[in-house]
């Protein structure tokens, strides 16, 4: 198995609820050196472009639809010549940017194949109702969006989040997995379900 996980980071703006932050966003591209998928193309098109080269995208999968994380997806997926798919749980964040739907939606346990790789989606609401995380067992990784970071959980605190539904998700879908599953994040540095397990209480008891 060639596969493997590169990441790009980039930088721009989040906008919710009237407010605007500055963040970076980690974009993954998983695959080898013939074909590629490409996870939260955030911000930049021309480096995601560049970073993809002249392989093969198959896909473009967003984990979820916060405006930094969709805002410059249609543009890099027509550089990409590739399909972006959105779980249909988040369109009304789409809506906000875009006047047209993507060209696919995400269901639970949807398979994306890359590189000899399976990458399965879990559908893990609570940052946002349409909140989708990847699975990719040979690779022993999993990308979380914004669902789970080093140091728990995603934000909770804005429109169409809940506290209690992310809990629930990283209960069931993602501590569920072998300790060291490596958790590529949407924002920050990576971290381990093994690392991560140990304090779901505590989140809990700290209730954000």
């Amino acid at each position: 198995m060639n596969a493997r996980v590169e990441n790009l980071v980039t930088s721009g703006t989040f906008s919710l609820d009237g407010g605007t932050w500055d963040v970076d966003n980690n974009v993954w591209i998983v695959g080898d050196d013939a074909e590629v998928i490409v996870i939260d193309p955030a911000h930049d098109p021309a480096a995601i472009k560049a970073a993809v080269g002249d392989r093969k995208t198959l896909a473009v999968l967003l984990s979820h639809g916060h405006d930094d994380h969709i805002r410059a997806a249609v543009e890099t997926a027509q550089l990409l010549g590739a399909p972006i798919h959105l779980n249909p749980a988040d369109r009304m964040l789409w809506d906000t940017v875009y006047a047209e739907a993507p060209d696919a939606e995400i269901a639970d346990g949807d398979v994306f194949t890359v590189a000899g790789v399976e990458l399965t989606a879990k559908h893990t609401p609570g940052h946002s109702p349409g909140s989708t995380c990847f699975v990719a067992p040979a690779l022993g990784a999993v990308f979380s969006g914004d669902t789970l970071f080093q140091g728990g959980p995603g934000a909770t605190g804005r429109s169409y989040s809940s506290f209690d539904t992310i809990i629930e998700s990283i209960r069931e879908a993602l501590l569920t997995l072998p300790g060291d599953t490596v958790v590529y994040t949407g924002h920050g540095d990576s971290t381990t379900i093994g690392a991560e397990a140990p304090h779901l209480e505590e989140w809990i008891a700290r209730g954000h």
